[in-house]
């Protein structure tokens, strides 16, 4: 066969197969003293072995060592790690999909707000506290959103956990909500406004003993949150900015 006869028989393309050459997961037959490749039998069963390993989701570097006749009893074990994997995706695709649904019941009764589209862990944050009507409050959630759609699972599991025991503990939101009303009062205030300097340490300190207690000090600069803050008045901001530094100075290294 020449290699359109072999595609076609398999129901690939030449430039499947040509691909597969180039890849190292299909034998490249001797070109004939005319200049033409000829496939036989063995190459059609080699060819239909490489497109069932690629249905099975296996990578053309997988498949390479497959295919080599002394790794191919390596086969077993990557079909597991790929039907492992595949469990792990459909574990999650169900995870999805009852958010979906529950964000769909939303739509359908009017009641969808821009926190239902955040992670379960942080919807369920949000409906767990009592946010206070504070300009500062509504920063701060909002900052929270965006962490929750770049942190990786992980790391905003951890963060929401300890978010979640703040708000099962009344002094401390009640402490939460004193600390949004006195940002509120700096709404006017200069950046040298003498309450600057010690709500800056009582936010450094709040969050390193109740939030960031086994965070490592990487990312916690004040130029990363810089970006964040135009929402905030000058004074205010300039208490994120300190707390952000004093935060950066004190945890482990």
């Amino acid at each position: 066969m020449r290699i359109g006869e072999l595609a076609a028989l398999l129901g690939v393309s030449t430039r499947t197969v040509r691909h597969y050459h180039h890849q190292g997961v299909l034998p490249e037959p001797p070109r004939l003293a005319n200049g033409y490749r000829e496939y036989g039998m063995r190459d059609a069963i080699a060819l239909a072995r490489v497109r069932r390993l690629v249905g099975l989701g296996l990578s053309l570097d997988e498949i390479r060592d497959v295919m080599a006749e002394e790794r191919s009893r390596e086969l077993p074990e990557i079909l597991a790690e790929i039907d492992a994997d595949l469990a792990a995706q459909e574990r999650d695709i169900r995870l999805r999909r009852a958010r979906l649904a529950e964000v769909l019941s939303r739509v359908e009764d009017g009641t969808l707000s821009p926190d239902d589209t955040a992670s379960p862990d942080l919807v369920s944050f949000l409906k767990a506290i009592d946010v206070p009507a504070s300009p500062s409050a509504a920063w701060d959630r909002d900052l929270l959103m965006l962490v929750d759609s770049v942190s990786r699972a992980p790391d905003g599991r951890r963060t929401f956990a300890a978010l979640d025991a703040l708000t099962a503990d009344p002094e401390l939101a009640a402490r939460g909500h004193d600390f949004y009303r006195r940002l509120d009062e700096l709404a006017g205030a200069d950046p040298d406004d003498p309450r600057v300097a010690p709500m800056a340490e009582e936010l450094a300190a709040f969050s390193l003993e109740h939030v960031l207690a086994d965070h490592a000090v990487d990312g916690w600069r004040a130029e990363a949150v810089e970006p964040f803050l135009d929402g905030l008045a000058p004074a205010q901001a300039e208490v994120v900015r300190r707390a952000i530094r004093l935060i950066g100075a004190r945890l482990p290294r």
